[in-house]
């Protein structure tokens, strides 16, 4: 009993630790694949910036991410040419994710993830 009521606190602690620490590393993938498939979007002719942000969210909303902010470079796509880039950013704080009732390790990380493509549009 002695030896448990020792090693039970660390046991508990590293327990925890990896459970938040895996859940941060499946959000940052998940801000990733947001944000290329933003960017995708982005660069084909046709496409708003309006479009990008919703196609992002819904994204975000079907993988069970709130919170997120996204947002879109350049802010109109009327001067985007073939081989300009569009940039797509979306961040979320660490505390709106979080499994855990309060986050010990990452509670104030802010997750971003960033995708860059060249434009597609005809010029």
């Amino acid at each position: 009993m002695v030896e448990f009521a020792v090693v039970a606190p660390l046991l508990f602690l590293f327990i925890f630790a990896m459970i938040e620490f895996g859940r941060m590393v499946m959000v940052e993938q998940i801000l990733t694949n947001a944000a290329r498939e933003g960017a995708r979007r982005g660069i084909l002719e046709q496409t708003t910036p309006s479009e990008v942000e919703t196609l992002v969210s819904d994204y975000l909303t079907g993988s069970s991410v709130s919170g997120a902010t996204v947002s879109v470079s350049p802010a109109s796509f009327h001067q985007v040419g073939f081989g300009d880039p569009v940039t797509v950013t979306v961040s979320v704080p660490y505390g709106q994710v979080s499994w855990l009732p309060t986050p010990r390790f990452l509670g104030e990380t802010n997750l971003t993830a960033q995708s860059v493509m060249r434009g597609e549009r005809p010029e």
